[in-house]
């Protein structure tokens, strides 16, 4: 063996390097993967508004009108969304004989963002937190997006 001895393992500087390398890395990472979950959350909120859609809109063909029994919406709010999901959005309807509007909004992790559709399909985003310019006349589910 010689006289002179091998070191064996990270020096500090080695070791405060690699740590900021993975801290910088994070700060970029972690922005992109929120925005990811928020738009699987959104398509929870869209899915819902179309089914409410065509509930209304089989109410309607049997019925000639979206009211039942005094209730706007063809029925109880539990009946309308029975059977849809409701883990981060809210669902709504409010109309009357001939029209309605369902909005889902937004509760948790995307609160502040909400969506309406109508009798006549028109889908807007009403409120989506950090875009100017609103309501749009689409659904959109990432910031900056444009109808």
């Amino acid at each position: 063996m010689s006289s002179r001895q091998k070191n064996l393992g990270f020096t500090l500087i080695e070791v405060m390097i690699v740590v900021a390398i993975v801290a910088i890395l994070g700060a970029i990472a972690y922005p992109s993967y929120v925005a990811y979950m928020q738009r699987g959350m959104i398509a929870e909120a869209l899915g819902n508004l179309a089914e409410m859609r065509v509930r209304q809109e089989r109410y309607f063909q049997d019925n000639r009108s979206y009211v039942s029994a005094g209730v706007i919406c063809n029925t109880s709010l539990l009946t309308l969304t029975a059977g849809l999901e409701q883990k981060y959005f809210v669902l709504g309807c409010a109309g009357n004989a001939n029209t309605f509007t369902a909005w889902a909004n937004g509760t948790g992790a995307v609160n502040g963002i909400s969506f309406t559709i109508n009798q006549d399909n028109v889908r807007q985003t009403t409120a989506f937190p950090g875009m100017a310019g609103l309501p749009f006349n689409c659904w959109i589910s990432k910031r900056g997006e444009t109808c």
